[in-house]
């Protein structure tokens, strides 16, 4: 009986029952490990990026030899009239205008979903849940042959078009719509003669500022991450996202071993605004995340 009680806990002095130490001390092993394994690729990427090109085969690969930061900084940056410099750039581009457009169109859509009744709205919700289930890259394919029925392809909307429809932003609108907009202040606003419009930006899109910001981050990691559509439909390099342009270096590097520094250096460099942006976003995604968990 008394070992039962071990393995499941001690009794708090508030009425709340502890964990065991060993249970402690195997969730904190977990997290630890799986916080090393997360940190791995950051930390080798960081370490060879502070490596010349001997080094970088001669050296131990996850500790530091030398200090060529510095310089391979500035080979990346100057490397083909400044090319990784545009490719940033297109990244930004797309991302945030994508995220913008498809935060805009799923707050929409789920507001609709969650405050109008018409027949077919829960069929309707479950082809978008199962949408939101597909795979992006299953869809890169079949996307290139519509843009290019419609002569877009290689084009900046060829790209932002698909990132505009994000079903499962539609399934994240819905849930803080459901939690945020109260229906009687919608009614309210009816009565004092609001538009339907006028509600939707002048007080539904307040109340889903939180959801609207969370949905805005999870588009922006996923288009700045995003290669396969690119890889479909620009043919470019000018028009590369960073993702698409780190490819093309990689496809060099296998024929010059010179390239291998630019790469790395160049995806080092590529996670720093994704960084940036999600600690400058951090307190309104956990709140964000959290709301739609508990939904």
């Amino acid at each position: 009986m008394s070992s039962a009680l071990k393995a499941a806990g001690t009794q708090a002095a508030g009425g709340g029952v502890r964990p065991s130490r060993r249970a402690v001390a195997l969730t904190t092993g977990l997290l630890i490990v799986f916080l090393l394994y997360s940190l791995a690729p950051t930390w080798f990427l960081l370490v060879a990026s502070t490596k010349n090109q001997t080094d970088l085969y001669s050296t131990f690969g996850l500790w530091f030899s030398s200090d060529h930061l510095a310089d391979n900084f500035r080979a990346v940056w100057e490397y083909h009239d400044g090319i990784f410099a545009r490719w940033i750039a297109n990244s930004l581009l797309y991302s945030t205008v994508g995220a913008a457009g498809s935060t805009l169109i799923s707050l929409a859509a789920g507001y609709g979903l969650s405050k109008f009744p018409f027949r077919g709205r829960g069929a309707l919700f479950a082809v978008i849940v199962g949408a939101s289930l597909l795979p992006s890259t299953l869809l890169a394919f079949p996307l290139y042959l519509v843009f290019a029925e419609v002569k877009l392809t290689n084009t900046v909307w060829a790209v932002l078009i698909p990132y505009f429809i994000n079903p499962f932003g539609v399934y994240l609108g819905k849930v803080y719509a459901d939690s945020s907009v109260p229906t009687e202040l919608m009614e309210a606003a009816r009565i004092d003669g609001a538009s339907e419009t006028r509600i939707f930006l002048s007080v539904a899109l307040r109340l889903m500022r939180t959801g609207g910001i969370t949905i805005f981050m999870l588009d922006f990691v996923n288009i700045w991450n995003n290669f396969f559509l690119p890889l479909f439909m620009l043919n470019g390099e000018r028009s590369f996202p960073v993702t698409l342009g780190l490819f093309s270096w990689v496809q060099q590097a296998q024929q010059s071993r010179d390239m291998n520094t630019l790469v790395l250096t160049g995806s080092l460099l590529s996670i720093i605004p994704l960084a940036v942006f999600m600690f400058s976003l951090q307190k309104y995604w956990r709140s964000g995340i959290l709301m739609g968990s508990l939904k």
